[in-house]
């Protein structure tokens, strides 16, 4: 009878090993809040149903409903890089946003750190890439995480703002053509794919095919863009993106806000990640979709109102 119990202990905890990761693990917040900004881990879905994405979550003081803006990371065709990447959180920028009434969510998509899994933003090689493939893959994170969080108590379900780095651009920008209410400004720093190929400055994997793929992009835009890129990033240089950008403009209506900023360290491709607060409160205060009024909350008394 002991054998048998005990095979039947080892049969159970074999089958609790397969069950898929929501079912074993609770998505939402992980732990207390902290600093800065309400700092908090939480786990949110991913397009493939199984592996939650580590996320970073920051919010103003007080209950809500905040509108949501979503912060999506640089990423690298190098899977040990990959592999191997932090947490990001972009603090200085996420703390712009909280400053103006956002919370804000950062989370790690899928094959990129602890958060794991597979890899599914694949540009498929050099000269034969695809960028509006992986773009769509990377905003299908995007909008996953965005409609989870929606469903929160916390969160407004109208005027989100997406803010995208290279890759996280990329993606954003191919969400372009959603409503507005739904969506109402993407900020993007140097979207793109294929950048620096064999680590070269200024070599860009099959750069027309990434013009072509922005203009697709472009077709049907109704959200307005702010198109941020420093002097000196090696990866987009400002003269290609401004190419990529116009390419978008042109291809529909869609408004885009072209913009060089400083030069920033030895590598502008990382302002997004490593830049300082005034500078974000700057670009935030200045992108178009930004200031949506924020509905009366029920039970709460408006200035000048009764």
């Amino acid at each position: 009878m002991d054998s048998i119990r005990a095979a039947a202990i080892l049969l159970a905890v074999g089958l609790w090993s397969a069950v898929p990761a929501w079912g074993e693990t609770r998505l939402g917040a992980q732990g207390a809040e902290g600093t800065p900004n309400r700092r908090q881990d939480w786990l949110v879905p991913t397009q493939d149903q199984i592996t939650p994405s580590r996320a970073v979550l920051f919010r103003p003081p007080g209950r809500g409903p905040f509108r949501l803006a979503v912060i999506a990371h640089a990423s690298t065709q190098n899977r040990l890089a990959r592999a191997q990447m932090p947490q990001p959180e972009y603090s200085a920028l996420a703390a712009a946003l909280v400053a103006r009434g956002f919370a804000v969510l950062v989370p790690q998509r899928l094959g990129h750190g602890k958060t794991g899994g597979p890899y599914l933003e694949d540009q498929e090689g050099c000269d034969n890439a695809e960028y509006a493939m992986s773009a769509h893959t990377t905003a299908e994170a995007i909008t996953t995480a965005l409609t989870f969080m929606r469903a929160q108590a916390f969160v407004r379900k109208d005027a989100a703002v997406l803010a995208g780095h290279s890759a996280g651009g990329w993606g954003a920008l191919s969400l372009a053509d959603h409503s507005p209410k739904e969506i109402s400004s993407i900020i993007v720093f140097a979207p793109g794919r294929g950048g620096r190929a064999n680590d070269r400055a200024g070599n860009i994997c099959a750069p027309d095919k990434l013009v072509a793929a922005a203009a697709e992009f472009g077709d049907g835009a109704k959200i307005p863009v702010t198109w941020l890129v420093a002097e000196n990033d090696s990866y987009f240089p400002p003269e290609f993106s401004k190419k990529m950008a116009d390419a978008f403009t042109e291809a529909g209506d869609g408004k885009v806000d072209f913009r060089m900023i400083p030069a920033f360290g030895n590598e502008g491709h990382w302002v997004a990640e490593a830049g300082e607060q005034p500078l974000f409160d700057s670009i935030i205060a200045n992108a178009a979709g930004l200031n949506v009024q924020a509905p009366a909350v029920q039970g709460v008394a408006v200035k000048g109102k009764k």
